[in-house]
């Protein structure tokens, strides 16, 4: 049941999210977007700058699920793409940082053969000496 409702707060506040950068005013004079309506979800207010060209913080989505994640404890939100995603956290935290096998280590032949060389060795420069 808890999945559920859970399910359907993350579907809202996706929408709300998406809504709120649909419909923002864009004052074209000050450089700024301005939301047009409230927000619960998103904790913004009509007239709230959502986005500037100087001197602002971004509004960020998983900042504000994790405020939500406070209120109703729910673990169900992913980690913030800019910390990194669930494969950088298995790689860091799950597996083990010393490698359990041993590396084999490749040995170079001695004598490699490569391509023909041109003019006997001299190669591409042709002096007299």
């Amino acid at each position: 049941m808890k999945r559920i409702e859970d399910k359907q707060f993350i579907e809202e506040f996706k929408q709300q999210w998406n809504t709120l950068w649909r419909n923002r005013l864009d004052d074209k004079v000050r450089a700024e977007g301005v939301s047009n309506d409230d927000y619960g979800l998103l904790f913004i207010q009509k007239g709230t700058v959502i986005i500037a060209t100087r001197k602002f913080k971004m509004l960020d989505y998983y900042e504000i699920l994790q405020q939500h994640k406070s209120l109703k404890n729910t673990g169900e939100i992913p980690p913030n793409p800019s910390v990194g995603g669930w494969g950088k956290f298995i790689k860091k935290v799950i597996t083990p940082s010393t490698p359990l096998r041993r590396r084999q280590t490749h040995l170079k032949p001695d004598n490699p053969k490569g391509q023909q060389l041109k003019k006997s060795g001299r190669g591409w420069l042709h002096f007299r000496g």
